[in-house]
């Protein structure tokens, strides 16, 4: 069962003091049998974001939102591997719990601990849990970005 957690909101009031508009508890939720649970935080459909925007920031978002922003938790589950993939987007992750592995698709591997943070910068990789009986908990915040070119040739994205 997936561990809930609080999404609280500040905004403004009439008076232009600052105020909390809402505390939420979210819970993640299977998108992969086996392998994670997501839970979408809040969204952006454009940067530079608009603060006057009186928006919930909930919406519909794949891996990335196209000119936009997404923050997502994601709860890899023991012994859950994503497929490889790259994403045209600048993302961070900050693992908050467990170990979680990073795996490129030239072979390098690099494990991650609680309070390592990774900027991961439209590489083909993967995720794995390595543990057989921790969920690893992480934070992505992913923001659009150009595609990737090498050597002139642009390489392409490749989803799960």
């Amino acid at each position: 069962m997936a561990q809930p957690f609080r999404r609280i909101v500040t905004d403004h009031d009439a008076q232009g003091i600052s105020v909390v508009r809402s505390i939420d508890t979210l819970t993640p939720q299977p998108v992969a049998p086996d392998i994670a649970d997501f839970q979408l935080v809040w969204t952006t459909p454009s940067v530079p974001v608009d603060l006057n925007s009186g928006t919930d920031g909930i919406s519909e978002a794949g891996l990335t939102l196209k000119g936009g922003s997404v923050i997502r938790i994601v709860d890899m589950l023991p012994g859950g591997v994503s497929p490889m993939h790259r994403s045209f987007s600048i993302d961070y992750g900050v693992v908050l719990s467990g170990v979680l592995e990073l795996e490129l698709d030239g072979g390098e591997v690099v494990s991650l601990h609680a309070g390592d943070i990774v900027v991961q910068r439209g590489t083909n990789h993967l995720w794995r849990n390595p543990s057989d009986t921790q969920v690893c908990r992480i934070a992505f915040v992913l923001i659009e970005a150009a595609p990737i070119v090498v050597n002139g040739r642009q390489l392409e994205e490749i989803h799960p």
